[in-house]
C-alpha cells in the first residue's frame, strides 16, 4: 500500500499475546476429538481476525449486487482442510444476512456473534479432512472503520461500488478465513447492471450478459491473501490486451479522459513490471494490470494482487505518477507472493515497495538509489521502528522508509551481486507463501555468507542512526 498522505503517531505498547495459530481451543461444546476452532488468530494489530482449526485452500464467490439498491446477494464456497478436529469452526462476516450454511453438502447449523459466522457441521471434522462449506448470504455491506487504521471495506458509489482495504476489507463482502496467513486461490463471479464493469483479481474469464445483466469471470490461481481481494463496480473504460504471453487488463473511470495521467500511467505497468523482474526474478501471478478510481475516500493505492487499485490522490499534479506504480508493481513480488505471517512484519511487504521506488527513480533517470538513500538518512526519526511498529504505526513512515534504508544499506553491505542474489532467492524459496523478519535474515545469511542479525537490528530497530556502511 501506499498512502498520499499519512499522519504519524507515537506506536502503541502492544501486549505480547499467546499465538493461537490453528489452536483449537476447548469448552462445553466438545465432542470426543473434536473441539471448536479457534475464533480469533490473536494476531494484536487486527483483534478478531482470522480463525483456527482450518486452511483453506480455494474460495469460489458467485455475488450480484445492484447499485440502485446498494443490495449484494452471493454465495461463498470453501474448500478446506481441518487442522485439528472440529465439532465447529468460525469465518468472518461482517453485517450480512445468512440464509443457508452446508457442510460437504448436508446442512449445517449457524450463528452470527458480531463479526463470527459461527458454523456447526452435522458431525464433527477429523483432523486432515477435506471439506467444503457453502454459505448464502445478503445484505447491504458496508465498510468497517477503525480509529487508527483508517476505513477498509465495501463502498457505495455513485455509479457501483468498491471492495477495498487493508489490514481488511474481505469479511464485508463475503465469508472468510481473514489473515493472510490462511492463502487461497480464487474464482470470482460478479453479476452486475448491464453497461458496468466488474473488475477484480486473476486472469479474466469469459463474460456473459441477460435480461439486463452481466456477468464477469475472474480466477487467482496463485495463492492469495484474502485483504488482496478487490471488487470495482462502475462506469470504467477498460483496456484488455496481453504482455510477455499473459492477460493485461487496465481500467480508468469513463470520466476521465482517455489520454489522462491515470491512463499513461496504467500503460507503463507492463515495461515497470518487467525493469522489477529483472532485480527481483520472475513476474510471479498470471496476469497484469490496474485500475483507477475516482472516489476520494480511497486515500492510497493498494497491491491487490495481479491487479493493484490506485487512489484519485495520485494523479491531482496532471502528470503519469511511475512511482506508485513501481510500487504497487513491487508488492507483486513482496507481499503478495511473498506474503505476511503476521502483521508486525508488514516493513517486508512496504520497505521493499518503497526501495523499488528507488530502483525505477534511477533507472528511469532521476535521482540514484543512493541518493535517496542519503536524503532518507537524514530525514529519518529512529525512535520509531520497522519490524513491529505498533498498532498505529503499521502505516507509518518507519515503515516504507526506514525499511527502504535498510533494504540499501544490506545492499552496501553485501554487494550488489550477493544482494540481488537474496532478493531473487527469497521470491523464488518463498513463493506462494508467507514468511517472517528471521526468515528474510536466516535466508540473507545463508546466501551472503556471514551473520547478519546485528545489521538488521540496528536498521530495523535500534534508537539511534546506524553507521554507514
Amino acid at each position: 500500500m501506499r498512502r498520499t498522505h499519512r499522519r504519524f503517531r507515537p506506536a502503541l505498547a502492544v501486549a505480547v499475546v499467546a499465538a493461537l495459530a490453528f489452536a483449537a481451543c476447548t469448552d462445553g461444546d466438545e465432542r470426543g476429538d473434536f473441539r471448536p476452532g479457534a475464533p480469533d488468530l490473536a494476531d494484536p494489530y487486527v483483534p478478531g481476525a482470522g480463525n483456527g482449526g482450518y486452511d483453506v485452500a480455494g474460495y469460489r464467490l458467485t455475488v450480484r449486487y445492484d447499485p440502485a439498491t446498494d443490495r449484494l446477494a452471493g454465495r461463498a464456497a470453501l474448500t478446506a482442510t481441518a487442522t485439528t478436529g472440529l465439532s465447529r469452526f468460525n469465518l468472518d462476516l461482517a453485517g450480512l444476512d445468512v440464509s443457508r450454511v452446508a457442510v460437504d453438502g448436508r446442512p449445517a447449523g449457524s450463528a452470527r456473534d458480531g463479526d463470527e459466522l459461527v458454523v456447526t457441521p452435522r458431525d464433527g471434522l477429523s483432523r486432515g479432512a477435506r471439506f467444503t462449506v457453502e454459505v448464502d448470504y445478503s445484505g447491504v455491506p458496508a465498510a468497517r472503520a477503525d480509529g487508527q487504521l483508517g476505513s477498509g471495506g465495501f463502498l457505495h458509489t455513485d455509479d457501483g461500488a468498491i471492495a477495498l482495504g487493508q489490514p481488511w476489507s474481505a469479511a464485508t463482502w463475503f465469508p472468510v478465513n481473514d489473515h493472510p496467513s490462511d492463502k487461497a486461490t480464487y474464482d470470482i463471479e460478479v453479476t452486475v447492471p448491464q453497461g458496468l464493469a466488474a473488475l477484480s483479481n486473476g486472469v479474466p474469464g469469459e463474460r456473459s450478459s441477460a435480461d439486463g445483466w452481466t456477468t464477469w469471470r475472474w480466477a487467482e490461481r496463485a495463492p492469495m491473501a484474502s485483504y488482496l481481494t478487490t471488487l470495482v463496480i462502475g462506469d470504467y473504460r477498460v483496456h484488455s490486451g496481453t504482455h510477455a504471453g499473459r492477460p493485461m487488463v487496465t481500467a480508468v473511470p469513463a470520466s476521465l479522459p482517455a489520454t489522462g495521467p491515470e491512463a499513461a500511467s496504467l500503460a507503463r505497468t507492463g515495461e515497470i513490471a518487467d525493469f522489477l523482474a529483472s532485480r527481483f526474478g520472475p513476474y510471479p501471478f498470471d496476469s497484469y494490470g490496474g485500475v483507477v478510481v475516482t472516489d476520494g475516500r480511497i486515500g492510497y493505492a493498494l497491491e491487490t494482487q495481479s491487479r493493484p487499485v490506485y487512489g484519485p490522490g495520485f494523479f491531482r499534479g496532471g502528470r503519469p505518477n511511475l512511482g506508485v506504480v513501481a510500487h504497487e508493481l513491487a508488492h507483486q513480488w513482496f507481499g503478495n507472493s511473498v506474503a505476511l505471517s503476521r502483521w508486525s512484519d508488514i516493513w517486508l511487504n512496504e520497505g521493499f515497495a518503497s526501495y523499488a521506488e528507488w530502483l525505477w527513480e534511477e533507472h528511469d533517470g532521476g535521482r540514484t538509489a543512493q541518493r535517496n538513500f542519503e536524503l532518507e538518512y537524514a530525514a529519518t526519526d529512529w525512535s520509531r521502528p520497522s519490524v513491529d511498529p505498533g498498532r498505529s504505526g503499521l502505516f507509518g513512515s518507519a515503515v516504507y522508509k526506514r525499511g527502504a534504508l535498510a533494504v540499501h544499506a544490506l545492499r552496501r553491505t553485501v554487494g550488489d551481486d550477493a544482494f540481488f542474489r537474496i532478493l531473487r532467492t527469497w521470491t523464488a524459496e518463498r513463493r506462494g507463501g508467507n514468511a517472517t523478519t528471521d526468515d528474510l535474515i536466516a535466508l540473507a545469511e545463508r546466501v551472503a555468507g556471514k551473520p547478519l542479525r546485528p545489521f538488521f537490528d540496528a536498521w530495523l530497530a535500534g534508537g539511534t542512526a546506524p553507521a554507514l556502511p
